[in-house]
């Protein structure tokens, strides 16, 4: 096998609690997260040529260098000591700096590409090893599904799976950063419900789930960019039993119960506000 083709699929939050503020500077959070179908495309090629060479079909990433998917190249080309090359196209489908993942997923794939590409054996918690090194997100990327995450991100409890639904995911015409939203985030804070929540995901009661859900970090994200609050509650009007900003925003996602639901809102939304970036989608329980 010399050339590999992977699906980077996207995250959201079903809730996103916040503890507090740890001696290190990082926030200890609590979160419910959830894979769904939106994905970046990877193809990995192994070079005869060391280095690694990374194109994408977006401009706006930067510099190869400073992008996750490169970063998480490197690291495995030095921990693992291989001396061939590899060759990252990327076809970028999630959207940037949405708060749904987008490098942290991409940088997942390429650690589990090369794992089989290069056939290095690293067992699933080892490449999860590795990932944290590269970001809080990136241990979860690499195993996807219904997750509680906590510590940092890093601490992961599988969950049972998230009730059959559909979710539109809507991001407006903004990028923000994570950083900053932790940076501005003060309390008092509203906590949602994590327990209740858990309880839910365990019954299997998708309506009494997603009247808890919750994030926290709604409170600074909403304050600078209210177009995301007019967002969440369109898409309630028009069906969704709940509607959250995802992780630290812009993507607003909403729940439907049907994917009939969920297409109409879609609609609807497409024609009022065309700014925005939506995304019909649904469950993914993991990588096989």
């Amino acid at each position: 096998m010399k050339e590999l083709e992977l699906s980077a699929y996207a995250k959201v939050n079903i809730c996103l609690d916040v503890l507090g503020r740890m001696d290190n500077g990082y926030h200890q959070v609590r979160m419910i997260m959830q894979t769904i179908s939106l994905h970046d495309t990877l193809t990995l090629k192994i070079c005869e040529e060391q280095g690694i060479f990374l194109r994408t079909d977006k401009e706006e990433l930067g510099n190869a260098e400073d992008n996750l998917a490169y970063r998480a190249a490197k690291l495995l080309i030095e921990e693992c000591h291989l001396e061939k090359g590899i060759q990252i196209d990327l076809k970028k489908r999630i959207p940037i700096a949405a708060g749904m993942a987008g490098g942290s997923t991409d940088a997942a794939a390429v650690l589990r590409g090369m794992n089989q590409l290069y056939e290095l054996g690293l067992e699933q918690q080892e490449l999860m090893n590795y990932g944290l090194k590269l970001g809080a997100d990136v241990p979860y990327c690499i195993v996807g599904g219904t997750y509680l995450a906590e510590g940092i991100g890093e601490v992961l409890t599988a969950l049972t799976n998230m009730p059959e639904c559909y979710i539109l995911a809507a991001k407006p015409p903004v990028g923000v950063s994570t950083k900053w939203v932790y940076e501005n985030l003060s309390s008092p804070l509203v906590h949602p419900d994590v327990d209740g929540m858990l309880t839910d995901l365990a019954k299997g009661e998708l309506i009494k789930l997603a009247s808890k859900m919750g994030n926290v970090l709604e409170k600074v994200t909403i304050e600078r960019y209210p177009m995301i609050q007019s967002v969440k509650e369109a898409m309630e009007q028009k069906g969704a039993l709940k509607a959250m900003m995802s992780g630290s925003g812009p993507t607003v996602l909403g729940i439907f119960q049907t994917e009939e639901a969920m297409h109409q809102a879609y609609l609807a939304m497409g024609k009022e506000e065309p700014s925005l970036e939506l995304f019909e989608t649904t469950m993914v329980y993991g990588y096989q």
